[in-house]
């Protein structure tokens, strides 16, 4: 499976973690992963230690589910970039719109 999502025991943060490549064949997945997260208003994080690459699909299912999920969080973070997909962020400015660590 090349998504994955676990909420901390207190709701109040969900953790998606992408492995592999984060391309359009995921798209489904990825939905999935951030739908029906709860009246918490949890934090999103986005663990992508584990993602080889991300093509510009990856960027709009990020761009698709910040918008979607509005003020029903409290944030979205983009956590443990590999050097080329922290590239990829920067290039495209992912920085202006996302906590990236």
């Amino acid at each position: 499976m090349g998504v994955t999502r676990e909420f901390s025991a207190d709701q109040k943060q969900l953790v998606i973690a992408i492995k592999g490549k984060f391309d359009f064949s995921l798209v489904q997945e990825f939905r999935q992963a951030y739908s029906h997260v709860g009246e918490t208003q949890p934090l999103i994080i986005i663990d992508l230690r584990e993602t080889e690459y991300l093509d510009s699909s990856a960027l709009g299912m990020l761009l698709n589910m910040r918008k979607s999920l509005g003020n029903s969080v409290r944030g979205i973070q983009l956590i443990n970039a590999r050097p080329e997909v922290k590239r990829i962020l920067d290039i495209s400015r992912f920085d202006k719109i996302f906590t990236i660590s």
